[in-house]
């Protein structure tokens, strides 16, 4: 070793390069017992050809290099040419200016750089050759008390993450959080909620549900059914009075339209099960009653019009109209959400069967005493008592509804169904009853109005307890920033909506389709919240992931310029 140094000093001492030594193959190398262990050994000083070395006129240009020379070398003065060509590392390829950088946290350190070539301490860096920049970063001294690139990182205030541009949009500290990293992750069922997506995010279909066959095969069925009727009302009413009987009875139908429509307006049920009640009623209903009715005829013979009208009729009839609403559940479940829904459903199909019994009894009026016949008779059942059965049918409803929120079993369900028959077919005897015995506007006045009356504000007491749902469940994504508290508001009350979309129309282009989408999809979302919460829909997560990307397009297409 001490040979070798010697050696190395008179070559330095003689101005040029001394001859190759035993230790290293190229020409002009370096001590090896000075050498750090490398991979391999220098080919020159630095690990360069010396041809290749700048000389030192533009070593001036670089202020570091006379401290450099300064400091005190184990290798004798001359060494520090043996790295000149590590003097651009202070300017990276491609980073000519590293003060450029002064705002990345956690590197304030790379402009100071106290370990490049040229300082006392820099003696270990000959042998390495690519990592030149960051040799001893880790370690330098002058790290703030910020923690460095790789430890585990703080967390981040709620000022922090809202200043983010990985924050939702709007998003506001919220209260049921300890830090933004207790925020749920993004689409995970049922209960965390997913953060906020970027706006701009295709609008994408709800899935649907594998009840397709079942729903083409009952209706097959009631095509079936409704060429029969067609038959029976063209033989034994007339086409003529089966016409105007149809005409009139439409009258009856639109008012019960009406009033589903507006129970039906805060969370609007599918279009094809709302066609597919009015078509069970009107159809399947109507038409399985006549051919039971046919067969008990056959079998019993004639029966009194008393014991029809308040035994069999309330019986049979709320049995398949019940029946009817009990299929909806099963088929279509993941919208079924609650009472509301089974009121709907319920009063759909008892709207659909009093169509065409009207049909057949303004046929039969018309028939047996004309004009004025047809004219009572179409008071009494298109003015005085148009909800009728939908009210009847309404009771079996409303009690599957209440099974549907309580995620109960189809035969759990088939239970909650007897208990409402048993009102409806209680109701329904009743209704008849006072047409049969004693004054009918008597008891119309005194029983039948009270009960329609009861049964409005039942259903008052159903939408408001649905509008409360809405918002806690609304509530739960804009914990995660979906949603603006202002937004929620706005959808989960009847003035909020009204207020929203006045505010839509005066938009360019009137976008009031664009906010009726919008609250018809964050609805939606509320009830798949509800159903993933209680764990009756394993299809829910799928659904929340569709409707939350489509309620995200939908609120960016209305706020787009």
């Amino acid at each position: 070793m001490k040979a070798g140094l010697r050696n190395m000093l008179m070559s330095m001492s003689s101005g040029g390069p001394s001859q190759p030594t035993p230790y290293t193959p190229p020409p002009a190398g370096q001590p090896q017992a000075a050498q750090p262990p490398a991979p391999q050994p220098p080919t020159g000083p630095g690990g360069y050809p010396q041809q290749a070395y700048q000389p030192p006129a533009p070593q001036a240009s670089h202020p570091q290099q006379p401290a450099a020379q300064q400091a005190p070398n184990p290798y004798g003065a001359p060494q520090q040419q043996a790295y000149p060509q590590q003097q651009a590392y202070p300017q990276q390829p491609g980073y000519p200016q590293q003060k450029e950088y002064p705002q990345k946290p956690g590197y304030p350190q790379q402009q100071a750089y106290p370990q490049q070539p040229g300082q006392p301490q820099a003696a270990p860096q000959p042998g390495a050759q690519p990592p030149h920049a960051y040799p001893q970063q880790p370690a330098a001294p002058q790290t703030p008390p910020q923690p460095p690139y790789g430890a585990p990182q703080q967390q981040y205030s709620a000022q922090q993450y809202a200043s983010s541009n990985y924050a939702p949009a709007h998003f506001t500290q919220q209260p049921g959080y300890a830090s933004v990293l207790a925020q749920p992750t993004p689409y995970s069922p049922p209960a965390p909620i997913a953060p906020s997506p970027a706006q701009g995010l295709p609008a994408l279909p709800v899935p649907r549900g594998k009840g397709k066959l079942v729903l083409y095969i009952l209706f097959g069925f009631l095509g079936f059914l409704l060429l029969a009727l067609i038959g029976y009302f063209t033989v034994f009413l007339g086409p003529l009075a089966s016409v105007i009987g149809l005409v009139l009875a439409l009258v009856p139908l639109a008012i019960v339209f009406f009033v589903v429509w507006m129970i039906d307006r805060w969370e609007p049920e599918p279009k094809l099960m709302v066609f597919f009640a009015v078509a069970w009623g009107a159809i399947a209903a109507i038409g399985l009653t006549l051919l039971l009715d046919l067969g008990l005829t056959l079998l019993v013979g004639t029966r009194s019009d008393t014991a029809g009208a308040v035994v069999q009729a309330p019986i049979v009839e709320e049995l398949f109209k019940g029946l009817g609403v009990y299929l909806i559940f099963l088929i279509a479940r993941r919208s079924f959400d609650g009472p509301v829904d089974g009121v709907v459903y319920g009063a759909l199909v008892g709207a659909g069967f009093a169509f065409t019994e009207n049909i057949q009894y303004f046929a039969i009026s018309l028939i047996e005493g004309g004009g004025a016949q047809l004219t009572m008779t179409f008071v009494v059942r298109a003015i005085l008592s148009p909800f009728a059965h939908a009210m009847f049918t309404s009771l079996t409803g409303l009690a599957i509804g209440l099974a549907a929120r309580r995620h109960a079993s189809a035969g759990a369900a088939l239970g909650f169904a007897a208990l409402g028959w048993l009102g409806a077919v209680f109701l329904h005897a009743l209704w008849n009853g006072s047409a049969t015995f004693g004054d009918f506007f008597l008891l119309y006045f005194l029983l039948q109005v009270p009960l329609f009356v009861g049964f409005i504000f039942g259903v008052i007491a159903l939408r408001r307890e649905e509008a409360r749902l809405t918002k806690a469940r609304l509530s739960d994504y804009a914990a995660a920033g979906w949603f603006t508290p202002e937004e929620v508001n706005m959808l989960a009350t009847a003035a909020g909506r009204k207020v929203g979309l006045n505010w839509a129309a005066q938009l360019r282009g009137d976008r009031r389709p664009l906010m009726r989408e919008f609250i018809k999809d964050a609805t939606t979302l509320a009830m798949v919240r509800q159903r993933s919460i209680t764990g009756r829909d394993p299809m829910a997560a799928q659904d929340e992931q569709a409707l939350l990307v489509r309620t995200r397009a939908t609120k960016a297409a209305l706020l787009a310029y």
